[in-house]
């Protein structure tokens, strides 16, 4: 099988990534519902509800252990960088964000380069731990619901027509 075509068949890659971009679509959904206002900005940007992050290593972790089994050592170390993601997004990422916050909140005359004026911190790094949970279990509501009902990619190309029949590799 060609690397293209091996890359299609994981699924739990490509599940992975559309709980993540689900999840960053819903931002801008909630940002349309709560906050009344269109902003694709926060398609692009990082933090808030819910963590795309989070939605993105579980879904993975998740269908990993689908596919190859809740024992396989596969499964063990994509829930063990789960963890770790999803502790930084809560922890060093957040609070990084509000470090900014209050270095922004300090005069701008303290900042000032031989007359120009600095760019303020970036503010919205990490995600509160309710963004964290609903990122998490996004993800492999997301992941599973996928490749139970659809597959990967490439099972999904042939069901449709786009790919014919492959020769077994």
């Amino acid at each position: 099988m060609s690397p293209m075509l091996s890359l299609l068949a994981n699924g739990p890659l490509a599940w992975g990534l559309a709980a993540c971009g689900l999840a960053q679509l819903s931002k801008l959904v909630i940002e349309l519902v709560v906050h009344r206002r269109w902003r694709p900005a926060v398609l692009i940007e990082t933090g808030g509800m819910p963590s795309s992050h989070s939605a993105l290593v579980t879904g993975t972790a998740a269908a990993i252990g689908w596919e190859q089994g809740f024992e396989a050592p596969v499964f063990a170390l994509a829930s063990a960088v789960a963890f770790v993601v999803m502790y930084d997004a809560s922890g060093v990422r957040r609070a990084a964000g509000t470090i900014a916050t209050r270095v922004n909140a300090l005069p701008s005359t303290l900042w000032s380069e031989g007359g120009s004026e600095l760019k303020p911190l970036k503010e919205s790094l990490g995600h509160s731990r309710t963004e964290v949970l609903v990122g998490s279990l996004l993800g492999p509501a997301i992941a599973l619901t996928g490749l139970s009902l659809l597959g990967s990619p490439l099972q999904i190309a042939q069901g449709v027509g786009w790919l014919s029949a492959l020769p077994p590799a």
